[in-house]
């Protein structure tokens, strides 16, 4: 497998968005060249072994990249005339210990400098449905903040965002037609009851649009199809993390999963 392109960016700055996201902006002449639209695609950053950030092109190839770790993060915005993408990240970590990307970007000082591959594609609310079904947790709200922003005015439907905290919460642009609803994870409520409660509009079937964590995915996977019956062409139903899983352990699970549901 040929190496992806990885690009060498610096941190412009990193602040504490929520009290559980961090908000971290990436700038560099590597970014001259970065694609448009891709607000809500990916990008992935690099470390080593020991979960140290990488920034030495040399390094890595001394290294091999496919022994690098690779951590997957949402563009949430990419500003071309700054040079500047804007990241934001959960803290939260693997096995219940903070991951090299969020361990990272927690103590991360301007002009530390680290090595990204990418873009990966953003994957869209469809184009004018009926209405649109939005979901996820704080992993997934970088990515639906992009789709909300880029929804025709007239849209409508619902967005629902489990988060942490009470204080997670964030202005967000969006249609006045989708309802945002924020749902405090507890013992009582979480993002899977919340959706499940919501009465269905009539009028059609929606586009639906779901990311979220790898349990959790796979039941709302049930729900909206077959339960719901909404073709596969219609939804977008995925996992970006699991419970006591690292991201590579992780994407061992949803290939193995896509395989088994016939999705892959």
């Amino acid at each position: 497998m040929p190496s992806p392109p990885f690009r060498e960016v610096s941190v412009n700055r990193a602040w504490s968005l929520t009290p559980n996201m961090q908000r971290v902006e990436l700038v560099g002449e590597s970014l001259l060249e970065f694609p448009d639209g891709l607000d809500g695609g990916y990008i992935k950053l690099t470390f080593d072994q020991q979960g140290q950030p990488m920034d030495d092109p040399a390094a890595l190839e001394a290294l091999g990249w496919q022994q690098a770790k690779l951590r997957t993060y949402t563009i949430r915005r990419f500003d071309r005339a700054r040079q500047m993408i804007t990241v934001d990240f959960v803290l939260h970590g693997d096995h219940g210990e903070p991951g090299p990307a969020s361990g990272w970007a927690s103590r991360c000082q301007p002009g530390d400098r680290i090595l990204i591959a990418g873009p990966g594609p953003a994957r869209r609310v469809g184009s004018k449905p009926a209405w649109c079904f939005i979901a996820g947790d704080m992993t997934a709200l970088p990515a639906i903040s992009a789709n909300l922003e880029q929804l025709p005015e007239d849209s409508r439907g619902y967005a629902v965002i489990e988060i942490n905290h009470q204080d997670d919460r964030q202005a967000l642009e969006k249609p006045a037609g989708v309802e945002l609803i924020w749902v405090v994870k507890s013992d009582t409520e979480n993002l899977e009851s919340r959706v499940r409660e919501l009465p269905w509009l009539e009028d059609g079937a929606p586009a639906v649009w779901v990311a979220c964590e790898f349990s959790t995915m796979r039941r709302l996977r049930q729900y909206f199809s077959p339960d719901r019956g909404i073709e596969r062409r219609q939804r977008y139903v995925s996992s970006y993390w699991r419970e006591g899983r690292s991201e590579d352990q992780h994407k061992v699970d949803k290939q193995a999963d896509a395989k088994a549901a016939g999705e892959a």
